[in-house]
């Protein structure tokens, strides 16, 4: 295996340096489906201790990279999670070794649909097979071992990234100590499948996307999904308070109102960074999650995790109400959950760091 693996540093993208882990041998899925060798970009914050034991993992969501926190950047874009990532905060890397990596099937250095096909030199676009959140975390498995971490105080992350942290507990668990899920289910529900679809529909009809194989993004299509998506991450009140019914400056133009033309900036902006193709896999895969599947009941599945838990809600989440994170409680066998308070829904992962700092750390120590 040492033999097949390099690492490739400072590997420039986004505005950030990944570090990018080769795997020169046959990756396969959960589907049996196998790509040649795969790529897996990653950034770490901290340094592993001698007996490897004091490693996070931090998994990101939908449209989320390996750029979790800039603690270790000079200069470059913000992390994503820098308000609990950093000195003195919920993920110190004074005291931990923090790993975040782009999942498989992810636009941003890990192997997915936008990557080249090494067998046709081509993108992969839709021949790249179906990959699941368990296939996520397999390949995370890779990266663990590879950074020679030999335990995992916790594994988490928020909506996708709490999915992934479930998976992990069940598939390995002698190597989790505890996870935190965070803002999910153990099941995508009916009505996030719906919107996903939506989402996807948007795309597939845009005559840009062109069967999977276009040359230019199908940026109306892909604009239009984060549009819808954008509603399922905030709350009534957080638009009412940000919004209500305020027109825009110049009022003779289209959109009339400001929360159209915010929709629009996010939309549009989603477009000039993200993939299609890669968004249509990834809405699949969250599709898919369901940590009973070949386990049993959802009940006899939860019951296997072993790992100490933190099933962490937010009273405004519209994606994935709190039912969803207090069923992972009361079904996990040593959990506990806590409620975050917070107008900004499903995205008060990203925005409420008080809180999360405070249980967080809490649970840790």
């Amino acid at each position: 295996m040492k033999n097949k693996i390099r690492v490739i540093h400072n590997l420039r993208e986004e505005e950030t340096e990944y570090q990018k882990l080769f795997i020169d041998e046959p990756f396969q899925f959960e589907s049996g489906a196998v790509i040649p060798s795969v790529n897996i970009a990653f950034e770490t914050y901290g340094k592993l201790n001698d007996e490897g034991t004091n490693a996070v993992l931090v998994c990101h969501a939908l449209t989320g990279d390996a750029h979790a926190s800039s603690y270790n950047y000079l200069q470059g874009r913000a992390g994503w999670w820098d308000g609990v990532i950093g000195k003195e905060k919920a993920f110190d890397p004074d005291k931990y070794f923090i790993v975040c990596s782009n999942f498989i099937g992810s636009c941003y250095g890990t192997s997915g649909p936008a990557s080249i096909n090494p067998s046709t030199n081509k993108k992969f676009n839709l021949t790249f097979p179906q990959m699941t959140v368990r296939d996520m975390v397999n390949l995370e498995h890779k990266l663990v071992s590879h950074l020679g971490i030999k335990k995992l105080l916790s594994v988490t992350g928020g909506s996708l990234g709490g999915m992934q942290s479930l998976e992990w507990a069940l598939l390995y668990p002698e190597l989790v100590e505890s996870i935190i899920p965070i803002a999910c289910g153990a099941q995508h529900s009916a009505w996030a499948i719906g919107l996903n679809e939506i989402q996807r529909k948007s795309i597939i009809d845009d005559p840009q996307w062109n069967g999977g194989n276009y040359t230019e993004q199908p940026v109306n299509g892909l604009s239009s999904a984060r549009m819808l998506a954008m509603m399922t991450y905030r709350s009534n009140e957080n638009f009412e308070n940000r919004f209500a019914r305020n027109l825009r400056n110049d009022s003779r133009k289209t959109p009339f109102y400001e929360v159209e033309s915010y929709l629009h900036y996010q939309g549009h902006k989603l477009a000039s960074r993200f993939d299609a193709n890669t968004y249509i896999y990834i809405t699949r895969a969250m599709d898919s999650h369901d940590v009973s599947r070949g386990r049993g009941s959802l009940q006899n599945a939860l019951s296997q995790i072993k790992a100490r838990t933190l099933s962490i809600g937010i009273d405004t989440d519209l994606l994935y109400p709190v039912n969803e994170q207090k069923e992972t409680a009361e079904l996990v066998p040593n959990a506990k959950y806590y409620e975050i308070k917070s107008i900004y829904g499903h995205d008060a992962f990203l925005i409420e760091f008080e809180q999360m700092n405070k249980v967080i750390k809490e649970f840790l120590n």
